[in-house]
């Protein structure tokens, strides 16, 4: 790939992080300050608690694209911190006096916005320091874009809202297929010795395949669905998805296409739309 290849390929996944975010705040915007306090599907988090997670990853992100040793004096201080949510309500209300929703949602707006901006003019070929292994970044604006739609689902839920796709969920599918081994490597398990071959079909009706089509270890469907499983938005068996041979029911158990430590994907029926 040329030095232009890969500035484009950056510009074009930057632009679908950006959509990402407009969409969320687009709906955000229109809650009232009550909505904030309510509970979600996802370990009891509030809507309060899905904004101020989703600010202080991309506030991680923007501080190691701009000063390597700036994120690791940040890791220590987090480290320090009781908890990953004791630390982001201090961090976001250090006068004790709390962050009112809406106004979270548009400090949260302003560094998204300068987020997207930095990664759009960021080396390409530089590899940045994160809490997992360290990204270049295309791979950090994909992966921004991923935490972005998977922390969605919880107020696409809670709203009972038809959420609309586009295909510029291909860029987590891409990455939730990339991250097969690591999901065991993470759990200290065995990688597979023979990876699996996907087959989904895009929201537009476009097919997507990744891996080689003779592996006997397959999963097919929607998109959308297989995005679900990887991101633990899902269950496996809360969706439609064909999943064939033993490498590939494996991996769908316990599939896991972002950074940190093992999480265990949510009890079949436990969340849904």
């Amino acid at each position: 790939m040329t030095d232009a290849d890969r500035s484009a390929s950056l510009d074009l996944i930057v632009a679908d992080l950006r959509t990402e975010g407009d969409e969320l705040h687009a709906l955000m915007a229109t809650m009232d300050t009550g909505f904030w306090t309510q509970t979600s599907s996802f370990k009891d988090w509030t809507v309060w608690d899905v904004i101020a997670h989703l600010h202080l990853s991309d506030h991680m992100a923007l501080t190691t694209l701009r000063s390597g040793d700036d994120f690791k004096a940040l890791l220590r201080d987090m480290a320090a911190a009781e908890s990953m949510r004791d630390y982001t309500q201090s961090w976001l209300s250090p006068d004790g006096q709390p962050l009112t929703g809406p106004d979270l949602l548009e400090r949260w707006r302003a560094l998204f916005l300068a987020l997207c901006d930095t990664l759009k003019n960021a080396d390409p070929d530089q590899r940045f320091l994160w809490a997992g292994p360290g990204m270049k970044a295309r791979m950090f604006a994909t992966a921004r874009q991923m935490e972005t739609w998977a922390h969605g689902w919880e107020i696409y839920d809670l709203l009972g809202i038809q959420r609309k796709h586009t295909d510029r969920i291909k860029n987590i599918a891409t990455i939730g297929y990339r991250t097969f081994g690591w999901t065991f490597q993470n759990r200290q398990l065995a990688v597979p010795e023979i990876g699996p071959y996907l087959n989904l079909t895009a929201p537009s009706g476009a097919l997507w395949t990744f891996g080689d089509n003779n592996s006997p270890h397959r999963v097919e469907g929607s998109a959308v669905e297989f995005c679900q499983v990887v991101t633990q938005v899902r269950h496996v068996d809360d969706t439609q998805l064909s999943v064939r041979g033993e490498n590939a029911i494996n991996w769908m158990a316990i599939a896991q296409c972002f950074a940190g430590p093992p999480e265990t994907p949510p009890e079949p029926g436990s969340r849904s739309g």
